[in-house]
């Protein structure tokens, strides 16, 4: 029976889930549940994401998401993006295209959202995919880590905030001046922030000092516990990430910012360097207007590790 493309609605939930769990699977830090899933697309400050269901008789065969993202310019304008995030088709009905009508389909719904720009960071696998339906390459991203001179155990399970630090103080309360865009960058509102670093799965801790703070997350690499640097902010971020490493039991902090920003010379100033040859994620855009910044330039963005990560 073919299958139907139309809008998720709420009564779509259980049945979505287990489509993205049979087609995504789930890791230590990313749970599929119902918590994760309205935290991403019903709460988002930006608004609730565009989503679309392949329903074939009443099973939901295919999912598609696009979330929606702001950037702002240095110029202070404001671009109305949405984010390519969580497609999905049940491996139960794999080679239907419904991977690539669904997307065409919440492409044409972001246009008559008015939205400017999709972007994202696709797999491997799904990337020739997106390139083949209009977006265009804006580049690779790499890597900067700070490594540990401590002997770091084998680890089998994530370690938690409490394992690293003594106190450790969430980072679901930040309260921060944000800088001024040196690229396309994400508005850290007050309420961007607390949701940000509100992730129903990943808990996020801060770290102080000489009135800049560090938002950091554990993980585990290989086996190695490590800390991901996801956002530094006040006048002196370089003195929070040394703060880091002498608070913490870890010490090897993995992370990325975009070349020229004040953070990616503060990581580098704290002792963190960039890996040569390491292209960890693809950037890909799909501008669907005239905009006023070349988006397919990598030098146009301002990102930080917060901005690629959403688990």
């Amino acid at each position: 029976m073919p299958e139907i493309v139309r809008p998720y609605t709420d009564a779509d939930l259980e049945p979505t889930l287990e489509t993205l769990r049979a087609a995504l699977g789930e890791t230590a830090l990313l749970h599929r549940t119902p918590d994760l899933f309205s935290w991403k697309h019903l709460d988002n400050p930006f608004g609730r994401s565009i989503m679309l269901v392949a329903d074939v008789d009443g099973t939901i065969a295919g999912f598609r998401a696009f979330m929606h993202w702001n950037l702002t310019t240095p110029q202070g304008d404001t671009l109305r993006c949405v984010r390519a995030v969580d497609t999905a088709t049940h491996p139960a009905f794999l080679r239907r295209g419904i991977f690539r009508r669904l997307t065409l389909a919440a492409v044409d719904a972001a246009r008559d959202a008015d939205i400017d720009m999709v972007f994202n960071t696709p797999n491997p696998k799904s990337g020739a995919g997106y390139l083949s339906m209009g977006w265009q390459e804006v580049g690779h991203l790499g890597a900067m880590v700070r490594p540990s001179i401590r002997l770091l155990h084998h680890a089998t399970t994530i370690p938690s905030l409490e394992d690293i630090f003594e106190n450790p103080v969430l980072a679901s309360d930040i309260e921060v001046q944000d800088r001024p865009a040196r690229g396309l960058r994400t508005p850290r509102t007050a309420e961007y922030l607390r949701w940000r670093f509100s992730h129903p799965t990943a808990r996020y801790g801060r770290v102080d000092r000489a009135g800049s703070t560090a938002v950091v997350r554990p993980n585990l690499r290989s086996g190695r516990p490590e800390l991901v640097l996801a956002d530094v902010f006040g006048p002196h971020p370089e003195a929070a990430i040394r703060e880091i490493t002498r608070r913490s039991r870890v010490g090897y902090l993995a992370g990325w910012f975009s070349p020229g920003s004040p953070e990616r010379k503060a990581a580098i100033l704290s002792g963190m360097v960039p890996l040569p040859g390491v292209k960890t994620l693809r950037l890909v855009a799909n501008p669907l207007r005239t905009l006023p910044v070349d988006v397919t330039e990598l030098s146009a963005w301002d990102l930080a590790t917060s901005d690629l990560e959403l688990l």
